[in-house]
């Protein structure tokens, strides 16, 4: 793990890929309980016999919004920010979704600093974030995160 203390240390990082979370695996009872809190209740998501029968992955699959949810958990596995009073999920430019996440499958995230800004004592990052799936040829996803730190 990365620990990050001020706005020099997070620019020291600029255009390098820091790490890589832990593997997480995406279960069936979180995909249902993110059906659940978002209301969005696609049979390829939560009806396993249908999905093996009909769909297209022969499994259930996590929603494409499930597995960005886990970007600021699986983010604090790679790095420490220290010394901020607040911290802010600000944005996510040019994501795509590269495949489906099937139920079972592990997932873990790749960050790459791509941009260290001061905007007169907020410090903008812009991270890329790729979610890896083991034993796939391309990630579920990749895009640019936006960070904004207040540090004390």
């Amino acid at each position: 793990m990365i620990i990050i203390n001020n706005f020099i240390e997070y620019k020291a990082l600029e255009g390098k890929m820091i790490g890589t979370s832990a593997w997480h695996k995406i279960n069936q009872a979180q995909i249902d309980r993110f059906a659940e809190a978002t209301l969005d209740c696609q049979w390829i998501h939560l009806d396993k016999e249908k999905a093996e029968r009909e769909g297209p992955f022969k499994s259930t699959i996590a929603h494409g919004y499930l597995t960005l949810s886990l970007i600021p958990y699986l983010w604090k596995q790679i790095a420490e920010v220290r010394h901020v009073k607040m911290e802010i999920n600000y944005g996510i430019e040019n994501l795509k979704f590269g495949q489906a996440v099937p139920v079972g499958s592990d997932v873990k995230l790749e960050a790459t600093v791509k941009s260290v800004i001061d905007l007169r004592g907020t410090v903008k990052v812009v991270m890329e974030a790729k979610l890896l799936i083991r034993n796939a040829s391309r990630p579920a996803y990749i895009g640019d995160v936006i960070f904004l730190y207040h540090f004390l």
